[in-house]
């Protein structure tokens, strides 16, 4: 596409980044994203995402916005509480960049309407904070070779990975997180979160997904990089794709 004078008076700086230029912005502002989550790590995604011209982006959150979310969710205002996080998150959004489409999917998305939504976009991105989701999310990114930028973030240690499945060597999330129906996982509302934690993540998640539609840098592909706050601790390590994975392995329907 082709970008209109306020486009590139708009996202100059990134046309000045010589890895990006016109023709990476234009392929960003022509991109579709689907951002899973409008919670800690769905805001810092949603508005460096927005703010960065992506062209469309849905969002999906049934929650409404509660004075606990205020420490760390930081699209929602006070006078936001009691509304879907998802219709929070947009008025945030276009608040910064009323060029580019947004749309609240005020759900959690499962079964038919989770592939639907994913079918209809470029990049997901999972911003959810429950294992359940993250893995009906992979399922749907694998069968319809969509790339998925994960993230998570509990207490002061975050993470973050990326999967695309039309690319052979790449694992998904299933590979590195076998599905355990029965596992306890820790919440924020159980273990705590440290505010700036998910901003990092999120951040993060950004990068990854804007690189990606851009067409810049190495996306974290086969990697999964562990973030420690609370000794400023980073770790990348290598993921390999699992040849038995039920989800992505070889002979599975649809890969």
């Amino acid at each position: 596409m082709d970008l209109n004078d306020d486009q590139l008076l708009r996202y100059s700086r990134h046309i000045l980044l010589p890895e990006v230029g016109v023709d990476g912005q234009a392929r960003i502002s022509a991109s579709s994203v689907l951002i899973v989550g409008a919670g800690g790590l769905g805001c810092p995604v949603g508005l460096y995402l927005g703010a960065a011209g992506v062209g469309h982006l849905s969002i999906a959150d049934g929650d409404t916005v509660d004075l606990t979310n205020l420490q760390r969710q930081i699209s929602h205002a006070t006078a936001a509480i009691g509304d879907n996080k998802a219709d929070s998150l947009a008025r945030s959004i276009l608040a910064i960049n009323p060029e580019i489409e947004v749309q609240p999917i005020r759900e959690a998305l499962s079964g038919h309407a989770l592939h639907e939504a994913v079918a209809a976009v470029d990049l997901v991105v999972d911003a959810s904070d429950n294992f359940a989701t993250r893995h009906a999310v992979n399922r749907a990114c694998v069968q319809l070779n969509k790339p998925l930028v994960s993230g998570a973030a509990i207490g002061f240690s975050g993470q973050l990975a990326v999967f695309d499945s039309a690319r052979a060597a790449s694992p998904c999330y299933h590979c590195l997180f076998p599905d355990h129906a029965d596992e306890a996982e820790l919440r924020c509302a159980d273990a705590g979160v440290f505010s700036p934690l998910v901003g990092v993540i999120g951040a993060m998640q950004a990068m990854e997904a804007l690189k990606y539609l851009a067409q810049v840098g190495t996306p974290m592909i086969g990697k999964l990089l562990l973030w420690d706050g609370l000794q400023a601790d980073a770790r990348v390590m290598k993921v390999p794709r699992d040849p038995a994975c039920p989800i992505c392995g070889p002979g599975v329907a649809g890969i």
